[in-house]
């Protein structure tokens, strides 16, 4: 009697999930019926496109400047996977710069390439329903507004570096298009940065419906939208279409590994004041009970080298602040480590909510040494200026002022020790012309009256070392 009542037990509890993997299976084979994705294996499609700059505008956050991007073509291979774009692509204009001159855009996926790239082919209408029908999508419904949406939700091989899997989601409308798909991949900032790709205007392609426009919103900002005027399915040129060059550039070829970075060294500017070197240039500056460090990096693994060389040179003092010179994700992304540290991070007050509320986003996926401190950041912003000071030593943190490259910039200056530390306002290699931003510090220099001897810059130099006011000037002259 036990037993055949166990038996029972276990049928009636497998049941619901027996049916539900059925109707996922139903939705997923109308869905790729309606859409005309069975059979299909890869696709093309054209139109024009524009990317915001994500990370990188003078406004960290809403409202971000944008590069258009012409003769838009994507070209997509499920069975490898791999995708190539191409096209030409026209940035933002400055104000009061001469109008930007296009260039080649290409945007290569290869099958070895990480999630976080790859998830562009699978978030596509066809990538989606492809892998749902091979991960065993699981079924929901949702009410969005007054639409009433199946939901699928399946995931990939690939784990996040936590170790936890990924999950996407798509929203199946009652015509059985598509609707839009979203997701969480790690981010070195965000943690678990949403994205959402909303699919609109669907048209029919010779037998393979397409959206006609594509918004992809990570954290809520608009990032990348397309606008489709033709798709081809099962293009029979398809390994040309994946090696094509863009208007004006080169045909695609295997690009070389980064080399590894250099271990993080240091150089003495002045007793308790040293330059970090091996990557993106800091500076750690001693005071009486605690230790200064200028910029924290571009990434988690140049945040945990500078921090090393950091407690080398004083093993007995605490690393009390952290000065983001700004919010750009390339200065911030070694920003995470020193939060874990304990850190209080000195941020432009432009960007300061922003910098907070993003490292204060759940970590699941990301498995940092944040996410596993569990620690909350600390952020004090800068208006016009801050001065740290005790007996030892004076620190002043700038704004500056009518900045192109960003609203929420910070220079420090050390005025016994006549030091000038700036980012991204840096002396060009030999033959590269003159940064626009050259003129607009020397005026912030002028208007707050510095004094300095040497110029430190987060960017060295080629070749590498500390330069002179000298140097500035004379880049001036040219400038002008």
């Amino acid at each position: 009697m036990w037993k055949r009542r166990t038996v029972a037990t276990l049928v009636a509890t497998l049941l619901p999930a027996m049916v539900f993997a059925q109707d996922a299976k139903a939705v997923i084979d109308a869905a790729s019926k309606a859409m005309g994705a069975n059979g299909l294996n890869s696709i093309s499609y054209s139109g024009v496109a524009a990317e915001g700059n994500f990370g990188q505008s003078r406004t960290i956050s809403f409202g971000l400047a944008s590069t258009s991007i012409r003769n838009y073509t994507r070209t997509i291979d499920f069975t490898q996977p791999a995708s190539r774009a191409i096209g030409e692509a026209t940035p933002p204009a400055g104000r009061g710069a001469p109008p930007p001159q296009p260039r080649p855009y290409e945007e290569t996926i290869a099958a070895e390439s990480p999630w976080a790239q790859q998830l562009s082919i699978w978030v596509t209408p066809w990538g989606f329903l492809r892998g749902a029908a091979a991960n065993n999508a699981t079924l929901k419904t949702k009410k969005l507004g007054e639409v009433s949406y199946r939901t699928l939700t399946w995931s990939p091989p690939q784990k996040a570096p936590s170790g936890l899997p990924y999950e996407i989601v798509g929203y199946i409308g009652p015509d059985n298009l598509v609707d839009r798909v979203e997701t969480r991949v790690e981010h070195p900032i965000f943690g678990d940065m949403r994205v959402e790709i909303a699919y609109q205007n669907y048209r029919d392609f010779g037998g393979v419906m397409s959206p006609t426009r594509i918004a992809e919103r990570r954290m809520g900002m608009e990032m990348f939208v397309t606008g489709i005027t033709s798709a081809v399915a099962n293009p029979p040129n398809l390994a040309a279409l994946l090696t094509a060059a863009p208007p004006g550039g080169s045909p695609a070829a295997a690009r070389p590994a980064a080399p590894a970075a250099p271990p993080a060294a240091s150089e003495k500017l002045a007793d308790g004041v040293y330059r970090i070197t091996g990557g993106y240039v800091s500076m750690a500056v001693e005071f009486k009970d605690y230790v200064v460090v200028l910029e924290g990096g571009q990434n988690e693994a140049r945040g945990l080298a500078v921090i090393a060389e950091t407690k080398r040179l004083f093993p007995t003092k605490r690393i009390k602040y952290v000065v983001n010179t700004h919010p750009h994700f390339d200065h911030a992304g070694g920003l995470p480590p020193f939060v874990a540290e304990g850190a209080t991070i000195l941020e432009h007050d432009n960007s300061r909510y922003f910098m907070e509320a993003a490292l204060s986003e759940p970590r699941t996926l990301v498995g940092d040494v944040l996410a596993r401190s569990k620690k909350k950041p600390k952020v004090e912003g800068v208006i016009d200026k801050m001065v740290l000071q005790d007996e030892t030593r004076t620190l002043e943190l700038h704004a500056v002022k009518d900045l192109e490259h960003s609203d929420a910039m910070l220079l420090a200056f050390l005025p016994k020790e006549k030091i000038l530390f700036t980012a991204d306002i840096d002396i060009p290699a030999p033959g590269q012309p003159v940064s626009p931003s050259i003129p607009t510090l020397v005026a912030n220099l002028e208007r707050l009256n510095l004094d300095f001897d040497r110029y430190v810059t987060v960017h060295p130099p080629t070749p590498d070392r500390p330069l002179t006011r000298a140097d500035l000037l004379a880049l001036m002259k040219v400038a002008r």
